[in-house]
């Protein structure tokens, strides 16, 4: 647990006081290889929150589970490269004058860092006679986007130095909301954890077409959240974060009945909640296979660490901003806990938010036991922390020059990232699986539009084949 607590909190450094959207596969390094492509592709425990009707096809294992299968990724639109890896490698790091200003300039952009991390711990499926496939798996990830205006970004680098507060008399009358200064920027992240049970049946049996359908339910355990959406007029902020991210709340628990703190430390939990998938899948001949689904109907409540603020006079800030490339622990100093809060927050007992809803389409082609192809369509139904940012459309394709051999590539775009080039490597016998894989790999070299990322699975197993 140790082990995926560093993951996950090197992800969020990246990302809380940004906004988090982008894909997430949830640690399927298969799916990564293919640019997230996988709504035709899976039939054990990988289609839960893809597509449980999958569990319902034939052609899969009896038997399948995994351990430890985990991805991360964090791509931007604005930032260099070095400045990305900054980020990741050099947090200690602190910034200079020009540093500020040129992270200032970067992340003026609506695509200014978008980052996730996912892991499945431990997946399981089983296909029984008359009852359908079964699946079973315990998940955590994390996701994230940052999209900030001028304004927003200078801000948060360069705090009371900031050119907005030349001409700012806090005297005047005449002060501007914050929703006037900030408005389209965006700050959203969640970090969640899963258990999962899934279930799917055939339903028709043709020669020439079957029809499975399935269902899936999670229960969620929310370890933080920051959802921050500001637009014209218009002002939506609130924070629920986990004791282990170290946020000083004593200057609004002290004496205030109303804050459910949590300040034990540690990994505690600040939210719970219910989420259900419901998913068609259809296969037409030998070739063809067409799947529709909908995923995280739901909601959380969120009640540890709960503070929220509304649209309100822009504050004149003390400090002089983020100084390290410690990017969330500065940050959610000025964004979400008060000491130096560029909002003032109204502590909360509870908050109901929804899950990120997603409608998820896929077609493929599977040409021979070598070659299969697909194309999957993922469409945001809201705008909660977490979910896309813009619909993501992904074409991958997986190709066996050896039986013991599997490679993965395609085209991928949308949800915060550009066009990329997906590519994995699986190597495969009749039990046992395990494969490397990336999102993008000009991604990983260009100076521009970076994208780092990476997908590792080397304990997943498969037994026996379903009818």
């Amino acid at each position: 647990m140790k082990k995926q607590l560093t993951l996950f909190l090197a992800a969020l450094g990246l990302a809380l006081p940004t906004c988090l959207y982008a894909q997430n596969e949830l640690g399927n390094f298969s799916a990564t290889g293919r640019g997230g492509v996988i709504n035709t592709f899976a039939t054990d425990y990988q289609v839960i929150g893809v597509n449980p009707a999958n569990l319902g096809r034939g052609g899969g294992a009896r038997v399948a589970f995994t351990i430890g299968e985990v991805s991360g990724a964090a791509n931007s639109q604005s930032l260099t490269r070095q400045q990305l890896k900054n980020f990741v490698y050099n947090r200690d790091q602190s910034l200079t004058l020009a540093d500020k200003q040129g992270l200032a300039r970067s992340f003026t952009s609506d695509n200014a860092l978008n980052v996730n991390a996912g892991a499945t711990a431990f997946g399981l499926s089983v296909q029984l006679p008359v009852i359908g496939g079964i699946a079973v798996s315990s998940r955590q990830r994390v996701v994230g986007h940052v999209e900030l205006n001028r304004d927003a970004a200078e801000l948060l680098f360069l705090g009371e130095d900031a050119p907005i507060y030349a001409n700012y008399d806090p005297n005047s009358g005449k002060v501007p909301l914050i929703s006037e200064v900030l408005a389209g920027s965006a700050v959203q992240a969640s970090f969640l954890n899963e258990y999962n049970i899934a279930w799917g049946k055939k339903l028709l049996d043709l020669p020439a077409f079957q029809l499975s359908a399935g269902v899936g339910y999670r229960y969620v355990q929310g370890f933080g959240v920051m959802d921050i959406r500001i637009q014209p007029g218009d002002l939506k902020a609130y924070s629920s974060l986990s004791p282990v991210f170290n946020i000083d709340y004593s200057s609004i628990s002290a004496g205030n009945p109303d804050f459910n703190a949590q300040v034990d430390g540690g990994l505690e939990k600040t939210g719970k909640g219910h989420g259900f998938d419901l998913g068609v899948a259809a296969e037409i001949g030998k070739m063809i296979r067409v799947g529709l689904s909908v995923t995280d109907i739901g909601h959380m409540t969120w009640e540890g660490n709960l503070l929220s603020a509304n649209d309100q006079k822009l504050k004149k800030l003390n400090s002089t901003g983020v100084g390290t490339y410690n990017f969330f622990k500065e940050a959610s100093e000025i964004l979400a806990s008060g000491t130096d809060s560029l909002f003032q927050y109204q502590a909360g007992q509870a908050r109901r938010a929804n899950l990120p809803t997603k409608l998820r389409a896929g077609f493929g082609v599977r040409i021979s036991e070598f070659l299969e192809t697909g194309l999957d369509v993922t469409l945001p139904l809201n705008s909660v922390a977490g979910n896309y940012v813009s619909p993501y459309v992904g074409a991958g394709i997986d190709y066996s020059p050896k039986r013991w051999l599997r490679l993965s590539s395609g085209l991928a775009g949308g949800a915060g990232s550009r066009l990329s080039v997906p590519f994995g490597i699986t190597f495969v016998s009749k039990v046992y699986e395990a494969g490397f894989s990336t999102r993008d790999v000009p991604g990983l070299l260009t100076a521009k539009n970076p994208y780092l990322s990476a997908a590792v699975g080397v304990l997943r197993f498969k037994f026996g084949k379903a009818d």
